[in-house]
């Protein structure tokens, strides 16, 4: 198969210089362009200092899309649908949009790509709507039980996501004097990515009535996320993990496990570890991700490679920093 060629718009933030990390080193991907008005001209490793010696890209102000294959959009939420409204991308050009623009199902074409439960139509988008990072990591942790109908009443939810998913520009609670060492809520019960696990839970279990209040943290480290949740169950630990066995067989980044997890375990990956445990009446469920790869651009190319029928895990295979 020829390469797929891609472009790249908001190439300078976090998430555009992981995807250029990522592509950088996938088998069948080429960029043809990043795209980056304030940086046009100069080199991507003078913004995004760790590919120095991996790459001679520029980024550009141009915007060829009839040279490319896929365009991503790395652009802040909101900016997507107005950028559209302004330009126009070839029919047959794929559009995988990072943002929260298209995620909640409405009069767009947008599939939401969770692979776990979207693959399907996934292969066939033309235009995809890629999760969010807490979004991503709390559905992986619940997907399962939602599925099989073995939870009730309200799914509590705590989550702690590293100082990356604030993105690039430097704000208030991101600087390092103040992040160091410390932790704080924020958005409690309010979290945008609400909108969208919502969406999930009525699908996989139209007819469940409880609520999902998520209690999201900042943490002290720059990568990951690591999410606890629980809800009332009535099965035995042994059934659970039957359940949650089953249901991840054939996922290719997510993998259930009977040890509690470490978030060293997928930082740097596109890993996804899931793990439950009965407490009485109570299932914890744990899941943890890098909130950059696969709570971003990991699943970003993951739902790539589907939507181009290639291998899944191609450019992905990506070693964790446990050690």
């Amino acid at each position: 198969m020829e390469r797929i060629k891609i472009g790249i718009l908001g190439a300078a933030g976090y998430t555009g210089g992981e995807l250029i990390r990522v592509l950088l080193n996938h088998p069948q991907a080429e960029i043809v362009f990043a795209n980056s008005e304030s940086n046009a001209g100069n080199p991507v490793s003078d913004v995004h200092e760790g590919l120095v010696g991996e790459t001679d890209l520029k980024f550009t102000d141009q915007m060829p899309f009839d040279q490319v294959d896929v365009v991503f959009f790395c652009f802040g939420h909101g900016k997507s649908e107005a950028f559209l409204k302004e330009h126009t991308i070839p029919a047959n050009v794929k559009i995988i949009d990072l943002a929260q623009d298209f995620r909640i199902a409405g009069t767009h074409d947008y599939i939401y790509g969770l692979p776990e439960t979207h693959r399907d139509t996934i292969s066939k988008a033309q235009h995809l709507a890629n999760p969010g990072c807490f979004a991503t990591c709390i559905q992986l942790a619940m997907l399962p039980a939602l599925k099989a109908g073995i939870i009730s009443g309200d799914i509590h939810v705590n989550g702690i996501t590293g100082s990356t998913g604030a993105g690039q520009k430097p704000g208030a609670t991101t600087h390092f004097s103040w992040r160091n060492d410390n932790c704080s809520v924020y958005k409690t019960f309010t979290h945008q990515h609400l909108l969208e696990i919502n969406q999930t839970v009525q699908e996989l279990a139209p007819g469940y009535d409880g609520r999902v209040l998520f209690i999201p943290q900042r943490g002290c480290f720059a990568r990951g996320i690591f999410v606890t949740a629980y809800a009332k169950c009535d099965k035995s630990l042994e059934e659970v993990q039957q359940i949650y066995a089953d249901y991840y067989k054939d996922a290719v980044f997510t993998h259930f496990v009977t040890k509690s997890p470490d978030l060293k375990q997928v930082v740097n990956t596109n890993k996804a570890v899931v793990y439950v445990e009965k407490y009485e009446d109570q299932l914890l469920m744990i899941s943890c991700i890098d909130n950059l790869l696969k709570g971003a651009v990991g699943q970003a190319v993951q739902n790539m490679n589907i939507m181009f029928g290639i291998d899944e895990t191609a450019g992905l295979r990506l070693k964790a920093s446990a050690f």
